[in-house]
């Protein structure tokens, strides 16, 4: 059967895939498009077994909030290379799975995956099969993270590679809630405050501190006083209200905001960087 380039157009522009690939694709299946569609999503499950092992650490990560700014939404989408993370068409497919994420409030990653990806009549995991054998790398949808509150802020760093989500119990500026996103990208808070911080990590903060100070010659007793000590600086360095604010030191986090309203304090977030 004869093959013309604006049957081969007409598969690009359903598909996304490559020139080539919708050549060889309509050839093999004798210019059934239906085949062909299929033959090209087979490829991805093909490159994507194939590329199992590789490591997808680049990537972009996205977040948005619902309309009324209660719910606020974080993805990441991984990819091999830089140069992938920074193709638009990519970055549309990331942020399409963001918007369905937004409307589905899914409970948990897998049931993100499970949805249905737009108008393509298959999931958003289906989906990424496909773009991989597009693109030819390994793509991984490897977090989703909600933060429900009285108000959100979003923050994206331009980039794609860092981004927050801050709750508040109570409507606030956009300057203010800004400002607490980007306290949270920069300075990566472990937790909200010293009593969501784990038991795990407040443990390993603990030994680490006694470590130390027996090492620097200091009794057994003293030493447990010590890492007491250090695991409370630890707190106040890596909780997001009792961090130093980064505009201004003078205060922590909680500090800067009861200075713009007594009442108002941040009640949870998340946060993701790659790289």
């Amino acid at each position: 059967m004869n093959i013309t380039a604006a049957d081969v157009n007409k598969l690009r522009t359903i598909t996304g895939a490559g020139m080539m690939d919708c050549k060889k694709a309509l050839v093999e299946a004798n210019g059934d498009f239906d085949a062909a569609i299929d033959l090209l999503r087979k490829k991805g499950q093909k490159v994507a077994a194939n590329r199992s092992d590789r490591d997808a650490t680049e990537g972009v990560v996205l977040a948005k909030a619902t309309a009324d700014n209660t719910r606020g939404t974080m993805v990441v989408l991984n990819c091999e290379t830089d140069f992938v993370a920074k193709n638009e068409a990519f970055v549309a497919v990331s942020n399409t799975i963001l918007d369905i994420a937004i409307a589905n409030n899914p409970a948990t990653l897998d049931e993100l995956k499970a949805l249905p990806f737009a108008d393509s009549g298959m999931s958003i995991n289906d989906k990424i099969t496909e773009e991989i054998g597009k693109i030819g790398e390994k793509l991984d949808l490897s977090y989703y993270g909600t933060v429900n509150a009285g108000m959100v802020f979003c923050y994206n760093h331009p980039g794609n590679k860092l981004a927050s989500v801050v709750g508040f119990n109570k409507e606030t500026s956009a300057e203010v809630a800004k400002d607490v996103a980007m306290q949270a990208a920069a300075m990566a808070p472990v937790a909200l405050d010293e009593n969501s911080v784990s038991e795990e990590i407040k443990q390993k903060e603990l030994e680490v501190g006694k470590e130390q100070a027996i090492n620097e010659g200091k009794p057994a007793e003293m030493a447990e006083k010590i890492a007491m000590g250090r695991l409370g600086k630890f707190m106040k360095e890596n909780t997001l209200l009792n961090q130093e604010f980064i505009k201004d030191s003078k205060m922590n986090v909680s500090q800067y905001m009861k200075s713009t309203d007594k009442d108002l304090t941040a009640t949870g977030f998340i946060r993701f960087a790659l790289g």
